[in-house]
């Protein structure tokens, strides 16, 4: 899959790159705690990454790589407040 942007209340969370729908669903089921953190009531969603996210979550991808990571290894990362 392509790099996900996950919303809370429609507002950006974090972006990750899950390996099927499989996978997301099952990253929002288990970091429902992460997701919501302060909005308990809080609805989740996503979407497609738009280019400032997906900007973010190259640099995750390329500083991960520089301690030697591999793309595979690579999920995501939480967006910037």
């Amino acid at each position: 899959m392509l790099p996900t942007t996950i919303l809370i209340d429609d507002a950006p969370r974090c972006v990750v790159r899950p390996t099927d729908s499989k996978d997301l669903n099952r990253f929002i089921r288990n970091g429902k705690a992460f997701l919501l953190a302060e909005r308990v009531d809080g609805k989740i969603t996503h979407r497609p990454a738009n280019e400032s996210e997906l900007g973010h979550w190259r640099n995750g991808l390329a500083l991960h790589e520089a301690w030697g990571g591999s793309e595979e290894d690579f999920f995501g990362l939480p967006l910037p407040g």
